[in-house]
This record gives structure tokens, sequence and C-alpha cells, in this order.
């Protein structure tokens, strides 16, 4: 065998199924990003209930794959999730994609208006440290709704699987569950207990979850009808998978040592998980919740729907979300006393369920400028709700808005902010799964190039008086 052709073994394939986008990207051996591509991820709405249209994922899959194993041979695949998902499958009826009910999309509001009951078995946040949520938010209440409305669907799944292992389950038939996605506000997870919480018993469903398994679990080698079907070599092993912040927040996890930090990971959701913060300093009422990290160990979070608010903002606003602006976009808003007003996300953040709105000249400034600060405020309150300190990292989508990191870091003058140098943080905290114990490149950052905006305290001031007077 040629040493080119071992080169190309090392090759590992991950794929990130977000909110809105699916993407695949092929890493070298150093981690390097060598070839990605994405497409749009919208849910199936032609069911009884909104769901993640998993039949148009497993077909790009199978398509983007194929055509990448012509070039490069992948010897290791993972995968990260969004959260707040799961799957029930019959692991003896693969037909279907093995499913025996729908995977439900979180934002199915009618899940939480048909399940007022839900609260008599929902446990105490000081048991799973998982607030109440909107909508399907709260995994638990997906599976209490589909028992009820369900029953015998329910009952004759053999497996529930959080959405990383169900796509692992696709690739390997290997099932297992794990605890970043059982551990990310689903009501299912007891930290105080670290098993399952009291609701899984009340649903009568422990046995349906498959054993533990870190997030770094060798599921095994792909199935070889899958192998066949995609390109890829009988020798090529699948790695369990994880929640997509815990990704992000992982690579920092192992490299930070005992120092405190931040990450804040940016996408359809901004999630600010803090190192080192007291379980006690959480509120429920503001979005506030403890992760399960990969480690095991529960992780002081707060969160918001930072991409979705930013283009409502810009939308409504009258702008686009590629429209130039500098820093004196931003004075003007601040100048003009333009404020964006919570919440744009129809119930989700700090200030989830208040009425959305703008105050002052809205035509006279930069929409996508105003929806910059409105969401640095944002991530600026919710550090200091968690009272995070030491260094914060951000990552993700608002690494393409350098202004909106740099208004950051003027609001946070006592903490150093530093941007990752990586765009696909998530990308490369999942492919350490696949090497676990081995050698890791250090994390590349740079310190944020903070913005010198006048007035900017002033106005965050008045923001927040603004949101506590409720005036908008």
């Amino acid at each position: 065998m040629t040493a080119m052709n071992d080169e190309k073994k090392q090759h590992t394939l991950i794929i990130d199924i977000g909110k809105t986008h699916v993407k695949l990207h092929i890493l070298d051996q150093s981690y390097a990003s060598v070839y990605s591509r994405q497409m749009s991820n919208k849910p199936d709405i032609h069911g009884d209930y909104p769901c993640a249209n998993v039949t148009d994922i497993w077909a790009w899959l199978t398509v983007s794959i194929q055509e990448v194993t012509d070039s490069y041979q992948v010897s290791r695949l993972t995968i990260t999730t969004h959260g707040a998902t799961a799957a029930l499958i019959n692991r003896h009826d693969p037909s279907e994609g093995g499913l025996v009910l729908p995977v439900m999309d979180y934002e199915f509001e009618k899940v939480f208006d048909q399940s007022p009951s839900y609260e008599s078995v929902r446990p105490d946040f000081s048991e799973t440290y998982s607030p109440g949520l909107p909508a399907g938010l709260n995994l638990g209440r997906q599976l209490y709704w589909l028992k009820q409305v369900y029953p015998q669907q329910f009952e004759s799944a053999t497996d529930i699987l959080m959405y990383p292992q169900y796509w692992a389950w696709r690739f390997t038939g290997a099932l297992s569950s794990e605890i970043t996605s059982l551990g990310c506000h689903t009501d299912l997870w007891s930290i105080q207990k670290n098993d399952f919480s009291s609701l899984v018993d009340a649903l009568n469903c422990r046995d349906k979850f498959p054993p533990l398994q870190p997030a770094w679990h060798d599921c095994g080698e792909v199935l070889p009808s899958v192998c066949s079907e995609l390109g890829l070599s009988e020798s090529c092993r699948f790695y369990s998978g994880l929640h997509d912040s815990n990704a992000s927040f992982l690579r920092y996890r192992l490299s930070q040592n005992d120092a405190p930090f931040c990450v804040v990971s940016t996408g359809t959701w901004t999630i600010l998980m803090a190192s080192q913060v007291p379980l006690a300093n959480l509120q429920p009422s503001k979005d506030m919740l403890a992760n399960v990290d990969a480690l095991g160990d529960a992780t002081a979070c707060a969160r918001f729907m930072g991409g979705r608010e930013f283009e409502a903002i810009c939308e409504q606003a009258g702008s686009w979300l590629g429209e130039q602006f500098d820093q004196s976009d931003l004075q003007v808003v601040i100048d003009s006393g333009v404020f964006a007003m919570p919440d744009f996300s129809n119930g989700s953040g700090p200030f989830g369920g208040s009425k959305s709105g703008f105050i002052g000249p809205i035509d006279k400034v930069s929409g996508i400028g105003l929806a910059t600060i409105y969401c640095a405020l944002m991530i600026d309150y919710q550090l200091d709700m968690l009272s995070a300190s030491g260094r914060i990292f951000i990552e993700g989508a608002f690494l393409k808005n350098p202004l909106l990191c740099g208004v950051l870091g003027q609001l946070r003058d006592r903490q150093d902010v530093y941007l990752s140098l990586d765009s696909t943080g998530t990308v490369l905290g999942a492919a350490y799964l696949t090497n676990w114990g081995g050698s890791r490149e250090g994390i590349e950052t740079s310190k944020v190039d903070v913005t010198t905006l006048v007035g900017l305290e002033k106005y965050k001031s008045r923001w927040l008086e603004q949101i506590e007077q409720q005036s908008f």
C-alpha cells in the first residue's frame, strides 16, 4: 500500500446537524477542514406534527458522502447535533429509518398548549436544573405528549435514542445513550442524583433508554451495507457523538486547565457555558440552566436565540443579513436613542414572552447595526447573570460579525474577550471524540478588536430601564 493511500485513510468525517443547516466536514490528520458542504435544514410540516426531515437529511448525507469518498478515504466518523430532539425506534425494523413516530421538531408549539398536565410530573428545577421552556424545548414534554397522543406507537418503541445516537445507530446498528444530549434542558436527567430523573419513571420508559456511553464511545464499524452504498471502507468506525454546544465547550474544557472561562457558542442559538459558576446562580425564569458536559460535569449556562433574533431584527428594521455597516452606524444607533426590545424569539431567552418592539426613530438607523448592539447587550446581560469570570471565548456564527464581538469586548472591559480562529469549533470539538486521549492541537484565538463607542454604558442602562418598565 502506498504512503498516499495511508494518508488518505486518516481523514475524519464530521456530520453537524444544526437547527438551520446540516453540514459535512472532512478533516485531515491535523483536524484542518479540507472539504465542507451544507444544506438547509427545514422541518417537515406535512404530517400530524412538524418533524425533523430525517429522510431528506439521510438522502443528502448519502449523496454527499458518496461524492467525498471519491477523493478522500474516510476512516472515522462522528456527529454533533442540536439538542431537545430524540427518536423513538423499533430496532428490529429498520424500514422508514426505524422510526415508530416522526422525530418531533422542538419548535412545535402545540405540544406545550396540549400538555398542561405535564407540570404535575415534571421534576423540580433543583433536581434537573432544567427550566420550563416553550414549545417542545423540554424533551420530556415531547415524550409525555407522544405517549398521551400515540400510546400504541410509544409502547412499541424498543428504544429512545438521543438525536446524535439515532444517527450512530443508522450507520452502525449500535445502541447507546449519551450524557450531553440527555443533560441539556430535557427534564430527563437528575443532576442531583446523577441518574435518570423521576420523569423517566413517571413515563415508565427507563428500559427504553440504551446503556449510557461516553461521547467518544466507539460504536464499531459502519454497517457493510452502508459502507457499500456510501463508498466507505469496511473498516471505517463511527464514534457516538454529542450535543453541539457541548462540542464547542469540550475543546476549552480540555485546554484551560483550572482557569475559569466562558464559551459563547453562537448560531441559531447563542449559548453561554461558564466554568466554575455555582449552580445556585441559575435562575430558571431567565432561561438559565445546567448542561452536563462530555466529561459528566454540570456546567452553568444561559441562552437566547441569538441568530434567530438577529435575523428578525434585521428584517423588521429594514436590513438584510449581508448588508455592509461599520462602527459609525453603531454610533448613530446610540446617538439616536433607538432600541430593539426583546423578545424576538417567541418565548426563549432571559426576557422570553415579552412583547418585542422598537423605541426611537427606527427609520433613521441601520437595522443590522441595531441587531448587532442588541445581541451584544444580551450576551453581556447573561454574563452578568451567570457571574461568569475569566476569559470569554466566542465560537460560531457571530465570528462573522467582528463589530458585535467588539461591542461585547467594550461592554466587558474587565474581562478579556477572545475570538476563535476556527470557524468550525463545534466540528473540531466533535473530532476529538474520534481520537480520544490522542494529541490535540492548541486552540488558536485572537483578542477581540474592541469598539470605541461613545455613550455605550449609558445606552445599556437605558435599555435595561426600558426592559424593567415594559414600556414598549
